[in-house]
């Protein structure tokens, strides 16, 4: 859920925000949204080092995650990814 909510605020940073700055001349949007994203994905980073530990996950697999959520649209094709990934995990236990 967290991936999720970070891709949707980078979605409407270069979305929304960034033409409002500009074409619109509104740069308090990018203030107000690039916030939010910040913190979102800070709080994204914090999430996956502590799934990235807690399961011992492979560095590549961190990795690829890590560069999912830099490219737009990338944190929702990856969580598609990880609900499976999740799943195999519960049935094997």
């Amino acid at each position: 859920m967290c991936a999720l909510t970070e891709g949707v605020s980078f979605l409407l940073l270069l979305g929304v925000a960034m033409p409002l700055k500009y074409l619109w001349g509104m740069p308090s949007a990018v203030m107000v949204v690039g916030w939010i994203h910040g913190m979102l994905f800070m709080l994204f980073c914090f999430a996956l080092a502590y799934v990235y530990f807690r399961h011992r996950w492979p560095f590549w697999r961190g990795a690829v995650v890590f560069i999912a959520a830099l490219i737009p649209f990338g944190p929702f094709l990856i969580d598609r990814r990880m609900r499976s990934l999740e799943k195999s995990d519960e049935k094997s236990i």
